[in-house]
């Protein structure tokens, strides 16, 4: 949950930059965000397929 948070976080923070930022940085920020959220998204979903909950 913090690196959803921190990905958030920074997310907010290129976004509020990137009126003043070149196009390809812009890009590239934006693409190593995904990733990083995707690579989250998928260990989690992982360990709660390992791990299911008691529900």
């Amino acid at each position: 949950m913090l690196f959803l948070v921190a990905a958030l976080l920074l997310l907010g923070v290129v976004m509020g930059s990137v009126a003043h930022a070149p196009l390809t940085v812009s890009l590239v920020a934006a693409s190593v965000i995904g990733v990083w959220l995707v690579v989250f998204a998928l260990r989690e979903r992982g360990a709660r397929r390992r791990h299911p909950s008691v529900n």
